[in-house]
């Protein structure tokens, strides 16, 4: 199976990144899963779907071709991050061509603060509702990450190692169940 990770941080060493690396790292065989690159797309504007930019035909057949999607993101001012506001836009709009529309999806918010994005995850599940997502149902936080890392800062303990492979598990036998 096919998933398309949304990591809802530009940052070059971001948290979000580091975690979608680990869930690619940890997945089981049966699950490929690709980080789809958002921070390129055009801002999401209507009047340019007549003639949609390339950033946007490629991002849509992608999440298109995937069998689910797993958004991973910090949250910005209690709320969602703007590039990935725009690339849920993107994929939404217009409506007859959501490529979202009904796609099983996971929501994980990861943050170095004990706080984990609880409402930036609130927020990603506001902005896909629209979409009948059918999203796993299980709150993913991931607080303290700075603490979650070993000494190397890319290697992560074997407890969170766990804790993400359960993530996939429940995730896959999601897909399955819903398929």
């Amino acid at each position: 199976m096919k998933i398309a990770i949304l990591v809802g941080s530009l940052r070059k060493n971001s948290v979000n990144r580091k975690i979608a690396k680990e869930f690619i790292r940890l997945a089981p065989n049966s699950m490929q899963m690709e980080i789809v690159e958002i921070g390129n797309l055009n801002l999401y504007n209507s009047d340019l779907e007549e003639n949609p930019p390339q950033s946007w035909k490629t991002f849509r057949e992608k999440i298109k071709n995937s069998d689910g999607v797993f958004f991973i993101s910090p949250e910005y001012n209690r709320s969602i991050p703007g590039v990935l506001k725009n690339a849920i836009d993107v994929a939404t709009r217009p409506p007859k061509n959501n490529v979202l529309m009904k796609k099983p999806a996971a929501v994980a918010t990861a943050s170095g603060s004990g706080i984990s994005g609880i409402a930036g995850n609130m927020a990603i599940k506001q902005a896909i509702i629209f979409s009948k997502m059918n999203v796993l149902p299980m709150e993913i936080y991931i607080g303290n990450m700075n603490s979650l890392f070993k000494e190397d800062g890319k290697t992560l303990i074997e407890d969170t190692q766990k804790f993400l492979k359960q993530i996939l598990k429940e995730f896959e036998e999601w897909i399955e169940k819903i398929s």
